[in-house]
């Protein structure tokens, strides 16, 4: 056993990153780096190695400790982190023989995850994916105290400390998952509220640091945290959005994806992830300026596939167009509809082409129907047409009026709500 030292605010870190290549891979270098400034810590230098398999004790072997141990002594290094998921073993091997914390590619987006979640579902979510990935993490952590020679008098604790400590962090899962399960449930019922009169949802989706949470910003005027950073939102917000020629939807913003997202991570936020695969259209938004920007959209197309998400409706969004002096486009495909949308969340350019592709596909959800009102009912007729819902209107002998309508979900659902309605007959 070693004591590790006191934990600093921003402590200077090594990353090491181990290939199984002989290329170099600058886009995961980069990510690496911008996650761990992203929890706070100061990069001082980063360490690559080409090995053709990982080390079974400490996945970068000997020779690579000896290099990174000499490292850690020249630049007064507090952290090493390695852009791998490493077993509870490895890492515990490491820590014994660098003598300094030794944190992992998850364990490293769990943290960003403890500091950026704000709501009270979001913080039950990371501390659940934390407690799931330290219980693996329980190792012979207390072989200082095992019983090695046995006999009265000799006999530690060591295992009953472990099992204890197995014990109280399976007790906290359970309760969490019952919490969460609750937050689940009060999701559904406000998605069954939002049934009864219809409104269509559109997500943000992308990969992290996309531009999501300016985009949203931009569109409804909120005020969501937005910087340039990864995991800059945990928390999904939704806001109500009043599209021209179509009516009223819900845009949210939900939580950015990332290449080798951990598992347990996509668990835990499941009933955020709802919002997106209940989604109605997905708004995939991309870094236009970003050299890896395939590689992005194929991680973000393999998080949509694991929550469902894959079939929705979808509008790429090519975001930070300012960044190259690119112009506002979009592009349609062989059905006429807008599947590409070129903008800048910063300036606003573009953005009315994104709000014009959007009323585009949220119409197809509208039903074409036919009603008849009688004289009588002038003020539902008028409410009908300040609603801009009228199509067509044909007076008959009686003096009923026999209207046309083209109906958003939302209206259809009102409509019915309405008294003195006779039969609406969908077209």
């Amino acid at each position: 056993m070693f004591e590790l030292a006191e934990a600093k605010e921003q402590p200077n870190a090594l990353i090491v990153y181990q290939r199984d290549t002989s290329q170099e891979d600058a886009e995961i270098l980069e990510e690496i780096q911008l996650l761990a400034g992203s929890a706070g810590a100061v990069v001082i230098d980063t360490m690559t190695a080409f090995r053709r398999s990982p080390d079974a004790s400490t996945y970068i072997g000997k020779g690579k400790v000896d290099e990174v141990k000499a490292m850690i002594e020249s630049a007064e290094i507090d952290l090493v982190i390695l852009n791998h998921s490493v077993s509870p073993i490895q890492e515990r091997n490491l820590e014994r023989a660098l003598k300094v914390r030794v944190l992992d590619r998850t364990g490293l987006i769990l943290d960003i995850f403890a500091q950026r979640a704000t709501s009270h579902e979001g913080k039950l979510q990371v501390e659940l994916a934390q407690l799931q990935h330290i219980s693996t993490r329980l190792v012979r952590g207390w072989t200082h105290l095992e019983r090695q020679k046995g006999g009265i008098g000799l006999r530690g604790p060591g295992e009953t400390q472990l099992e204890t400590d197995r014990r109280l962090i399976g007790h906290r899962i359970k309760a969490l998952n019952k919490r969460l399960d609750v937050v689940s449930s009060q999701r559904q019922l406000r998605r069954k509220s939002r049934a009864k009169v219809p409104v269509p949802t559109v997500s943000l989706v992308g990969y992290t640091n996309a531009g999501k949470s300016s985009l949203f910003n931009t569109i409804t005027n909120a005020e969501v945290y937005a910087q340039d950073q990864l995991f800059a939102t945990l928390d999904t917000t939704m806001r109500r959005v009043e599209l021209e020629e179509f009516g009223t939807s819900i845009l949210s913003d939900t939580v950015g994806f990332i290449r080798d997202l951990p598992h347990s991570l996509v668990q835990a936020f499941h009933s955020t992830l709802e919002e997106v695969s209940n989604a109605h259209l997905l708004l995939h938004v991309v870094d236009v300026v970003s050299h890896y920007r395939e590689q992005c959209i194929s991680e973000v197309n393999k998080v949509l596939s694991e929550i469902d998400a894959s079939d929705i409706p979808t509008i790429m969004v090519f975001n930070k167009i300012d960044l190259n002096d690119s112009s506002p486009k979009f592009k349609r495909n062989d059905k006429g509809l807008v599947t590409d949308v070129w903008l800048s969340a910063h300036t606003g350019e573009g953005v009315d082409l994104l709000l014009d592709a959007i009323t585009e596909h949220l119409s197809l959800l509208h039903t074409r129907c036919q009603l008849t009102l009688p004289a009588s009912n002038g003020k539902l007729r008028a409410a009908l047409y300040q609603k801009s819902v009228i199509k067509q209107e044909l007076v008959n002998d009686d003096g009923s009026f026999s209207l046309t309508l083209e109906l958003s979900p939302a209206d259809l659902g009102w409509l019915k709500k309405q008294n003195d309605i006779t039969e609406i007959k969908q077209l």
